[in-house]
């Protein structure tokens, strides 16, 4: 079965690897047709694992290899497709869009957090099937009251969230 993971804190804040290595790690655990997408952890593979087993082994085998407490989310291509398709906000250059891939239940939390948030001019929050989707014009994303609640040391372990456009990469990939 084909699958996404998303590594939660890739590259931020001083937690920093490169895909290879993530990816040798992948392998390392017995993961096939490993590949990354982008620097930011989404990590395309193959495994015949159930999902809680994956997240089990592969968080504890990022965890000893670099020597962080690995946070990942996984996947597969269905849900793939779900984040993708569900996204309500037009395609627009002026705006970010993005979805938030974590735990069952976190799109309520995040939509309480954000409906609680100071919001910039056109910020947007929703649920669509289960799965919260923000928007935030350019620029304004670290400005946002709501931006800044997503790197509460206390969800960590809760969601992780991608640009839109990550989950149309990933789909090219895990469909190629």
């Amino acid at each position: 079965m084909k699958y996404c993971a998303f590594l939660r804190g890739v590259n931020v804040k001083g937690t920093n690897m490169k895909m290879v290595d993530v990816c040798k790690v992948f392998k390392d655990a017995g993961m096939e047709n490993v590949s990354s997408i982008l620097a930011s952890g989404n990590i395309v593979f193959s495994s015949e694992k159930n999902v809680s087993d994956l997240k089990k082994i592969l968080e504890k085998s990022m965890s000893e290899y670099f020597s962080y407490e690995a946070f990942l989310f996984i996947k597969s291509l269905k849900e793939i497709e779900n984040f993708w398709s569900g996204n309500p906000f037009e395609k627009n250059e002026n705006f970010h869009s993005y979805t938030f891939v974590g735990n069952k239940g976190v799109e309520a939390v995040l939509m309480k957090e954000f409906e609680e948030s100071s919001k910039v001019e056109n910020e947007k929050g929703e649920i669509i099937n289960d799965i919260f989707y923000w928007q935030v014009p350019k620029g304004n994303t670290l400005d946002s009251s709501f931006g800044k609640i997503l790197g509460k040391k206390s969800m960590k372990d809760q969601f992780t969230s991608r640009n839109i456009n990550t989950f149309e990469k990933i789909l090219k990939k895990m469909n190629s």
